[in-house]
């Protein structure tokens, strides 16, 4: 895979740029990327953070439970009783009788093309970025996060 060359410019001149833009420069070609492959399954992110969180935890999460977890993550509004509800109608999940979520064998089949899909997405956006700057930066994103109040702890 080859890596677009980077205009170069003076150390100083880039340490003056606003964090503010590029982080979200960042997010929308990343997450847009996602959504991208995603879509290719008519899947929205919601659908696969549901599908990796049972697929994690067969027959544990609950939708109250998983959907107040998720909320957190969603910069959409999403309704997720229409995700759960599409999972379901696809036949992905399936609930027992207290409510608890497992995926099915076409909603791990689907979970499988849609995590091979993201993964060439992440070879593609960790592409001429060694293991220790990707390290660097998020720490460096996490110290931001930090000094600003916010949770700068790994999701779960």
């Amino acid at each position: 895979m080859t890596t677009q060359q980077l205009t170069p410019y003076p150390r100083q001149q880039l340490a003056a740029q606003p964090i503010g833009y590029w982080t979200g420069a960042a997010y929308r070609e990343v997450v847009g990327r996602i959504r991208k492959e995603l879509a290719t399954e008519s899947l929205t992110q919601p659908h696969w953070w549901i599908l990796n969180h049972v697929a994690a935890s067969p027959a544990h999460w609950t939708r109250p439970e998983l959907a107040a977890k998720l909320t957190r993550y969603d910069d959409q509004g999403t309704d997720f009783t229409e995700v759960f509800d599409d999972l379901a109608n696809r036949g992905w999940t399936t609930e027992d009788t207290t409510g608890t979520l497992t995926l099915t064998e076409a909603g791990e089949a689907g979970r499988i093309r849609a995590k091979e899909r993201n993964l060439r997405a992440h070879e593609q956006t960790h592409a001429g970025i060694t293991e220790e700057e990707y390290v660097a930066t998020l720490d460096v994103l996490r110290r931001v996060i930090a000094n600003l109040g916010g949770d700068s702890d790994l999701p779960n």
